[in-house]
């Protein structure tokens, strides 16, 4: 999940409050090429040659139509050759009328989506529809398809090579439901926030639906649904262990990771005729083989078995929860893409093999990415704005890949630990078609990615054999491998602060405060610049215990950062404050623990407005913890509270000021054995309840 995409889903969440150059980077568009020189133009004359040259497409498009139309089928000519990049319009095609546009018959590929079309590179199915267009192949879209018929699913008719099914930017589960399984009352990735407009499980929904519509066009299954559910995972919303998704929906291949690489590979080898079946080699991706023909395989000594993982099979990590912890240890130490080996978990009717991790995107290649034609815009065809949209509309993503190995986050499972980061050149082009759009107001409201101040950071191992296996890069301490200076970051944000055109640049979460501590150059620029108020991090509890369960720095870490916080902003003349993520319920977290953090929220003066509760979801740390109640790395056992009463009790304890929450906070009390927290002491929780003595 990137960073964006993290703060949209925790918007809705928890916040506890503690107080306390002009760039030679631009480039030129004379010519049409981008060539290095000095920035001339201001912004109100770009805006101005921007909208004089929409209008006259527009006129253009009234009195050339048949030329236009000509002009697409002799760029359809080319596309069986990949040899040229197609000139995009606006947006990808969402109707026959707009295929019809390009002088389009039929369509290469269909992305269907659980989301609304944002044709933003903060979304998936834009960035997927984007690269499949610029590799020459003709691309639709249909979005959030009603699923009670297969009707929905033929508006675009029958694609030549495949569909490819996302559930959309978050898991499905995530999307509709809250961590009590609570229908959610806003969907950010819909228009206008209506729910409802996606089912649960809706990958493999979706996949039933074309199966019945087309049931000879090949299902290649993606987005972050699929790629964290490619194994039999524990399903919160069931409380069981469910199949892999590829087991359970009739679709030939799935891509887990970001997935550029892999679909256009895919997209290729069925345009050269290969059969879909017969596709077993990509990286990133993820197949299924016959029982019969794997019993085959390890009886006659093939190669194949030699270098792969068999873990757990289905039926045994479903029965056992030692082996379901056994399976996740396995696996997990297969996804580095440098060392990785394939790995092989049997179901019932099929067998799951997933290759070896992709390689991430070299610097080249991501900018590539991020630099293809998208609008930054919702379909027009919407009549409400995407609330999703309004986060990451003026943000600029900077890299990919998290080495902070959180336990509750999935990152390393779907973009790898190893940073990949784009070139300055690049995120500053994108940035000066920012300041073009007539709604920009001169701010850039987020700079990064998972992380914010992981951009250009690198381990000299990394490119050799990948992120090591036998340690974390940042738990239980900085690695000294790694490298921390944050200078090509302070560059970047120097030069985006300096284009013409933009007033300031906010860095408002997503900063990653252990790391911050080891440059302090970055942490005061940071402070004197890109803060607007309020900085948003994450320790997510102050008991060790749980940290350390979570993987994150300790208190102590924590402390020291808002020391250096509160003295760098006096040392630049400003008052701005620390908003901090904080977490109940999240397995190794007792009664105990969360009455030690409530207590810590009341010594520092501060106080939550909102809080959240451990939600599992697949393929991470935590969510194998919660389920096993084991390490799967120690085997040790762990505490989960899976009762609704002591989720409650931890939850209110996090907002034991609350009046609804007096008789849940004296019940943790009164269990705990701490009623030396009930009274009118200044260090009491709440007050004695009347009546009593």
């Amino acid at each position: 999940m990137t960073g964006p995409e993290r703060e949209t889903e925790r918007k809705s969440e928890r916040e506890f409050h503690r107080k306390p150059e002009p760039s030679a980077a631009g480039k030129a568009r004379e010519t049409g090429k981008r060539e290095p020189g000095k920035i001339e133009k201001t912004r109100e004359k770009r805006v101005e040659e921007a909208r004089d040259k929409r209008e006259s497409c527009g006129r253009k498009r009234k009195t050339d139509k048949n030329e236009k139309a000509a002009a697409g089928k002799g760029k359809q000519a080319k596309m069986g050759k990949n040899s040229a990049r197609v000139p995009a319009p606006e947006f990808l095609p969402m109707s026959p009328e707009d295929a019809k546009t390009r002088g389009w018959n039929e369509f290469d590929i269909i992305l269907i989506s659980g989301d609304a079309y944002v044709d933003h590179s903060s979304f998936g199915t834009a960035i997927i529809g984007r690269v499949l267009e610029d590799a020459g192949f003709r691309v639709g879209i249909i979005t959030q398809p009603r699923w009670d018929s297969p009707e929905d699913f033929k508006k675009l008719g029958r694609p030549k090579l495949f569909f490819s099914v996302s559930a959309g930017n978050t898991d499905s589960m995530v999307s509709n439901l809250t961590a009590g399984l609570k229908p959610r009352e806003k969907d950010a990735y819909s228009p206008g926030g209506k729910t409802g407009l996606r089912p649960n499980r809706a990958t493999i929904i979706y996949a039933n639906r074309i199966k019945e519509a087309y049931p000879d066009v090949p299902i290649v299954l993606g987005g972050i649904e699929a790629s964290l559910r490619r194994f039999a995972h524990y399903d919160y919303l069931s409380n069981k262990v469910r199949q892999s998704l590829l087991a359970d929906a009739p679709a030939s291949l799935l891509v887990y990771g970001m997935g550029e690489l892999q679909i256009v590979e895919i997209a290729k080898r069925l345009q050269a005729g290969e059969d879909i079946r017969e596709i077993r080699d990509i990286p990133g991706t993820t197949w299924k083989m016959e029982i019969k023909e794997w019993k085959t395989k390890k009886t006659e000594n093939d190669p194949f078995p030699e270098n792969c993982v068999e873990i757990p099979t289905f039926s045994e990590v479903s029965d056992d929860k030692t082996a379901f912890a056994k399976a996740f240890r396995m696996y997990f130490m297969e996804q580095n893409p440098v060392t990785g080996k394939a790995v092989v978990q049997p179901h019932p009717k099929t067998v799951i093999v997933q290759n070896r991790p992709m390689r991430p995107l070299s610097e080249e290649e991501l900018d590539h990415v991020y630099e293809l034609p998208f609008t930054g815009e919702a379909h027009p065809s919407y009549r409400e704005a995407v609330p999703a949209l309004e986060m990451v509309k003026f943000s600029l993503t900077t890299h990919r890949g998290c080495f902070g190995g959180c336990s509750f986050c999935s990152i390393t499972q779907h973009q790898g630990r190893a940073i990949a980061s784009r070139s300055p050149e690049s995120i500053l082009r994108e940035a000066e078609k920012l300041t073009e759009k007539p709604d920009f107001r001169g701010i850039i409201n987020g700079v990064g990615g998972p992380t914010a101040n992981m951009y250009g950071l690198e381990c000299k191992t990394w490119e050799k054999k990948g992120a090591c296996l036998d340690r974390a890069c940042l738990n239980p301490g900085i690695c000294s491998g790694l490298d921390t200076s944050h200078k090509k970051l302070l560059e970047l944000l120097r030069k985006l602060r300096n284009l013409p055109g933009v007033k300031k640049v906010f860095t408002g979460y997503g900063v990653r405060y252990d790391l911050a501590l080891k440059d302090e150059e970055y942490l005061e620029e940071l402070c004197a610049h890109h803060i607007s108020g309020q900085l948003r991090i994450a320790p997510e509890h102050f008991s060790k215990s749980v940290t350390a369960a979570m993987c994150k720095p300790g208190k102590e870490v924590y402390e020291t950062f808002c020391e250096k916080f509160e003295a760098l902003n006096k040392k630049c003349g400003k008052k701005q404050y620390i908003v901090n993520y904080l977490m109940s319920s999240h397995p190794g977290c007792t009664l105990k623990d969360m009455i030690e953090m409530a207590e810590y929220i009341r010594d520092c003066g501060g106080y939550t407005e909102q809080v959240q509760d451990f939600t599992p979801t697949p393929m991470t740390v935590s969510t194998c913890m919660y389920y096993t109640g084991l390490d799967p790395f120690t085997g040790k056992p762990v505490f989960v509270a899976h009762g609704k009463k002591e989720k409650a009790m931890q939850r209110a304890l996090m907002h034991y000021k609350s009046p609804e929450n007096y008789e849940l906070v004296y019940e943790a009390l009164e269990k705990t054995g701490r009623l030396d927290l009930v009274g009118n002491a200044w260090n009491c929780l709440i007050r004695k309840k009347r009546g009593s003595q």
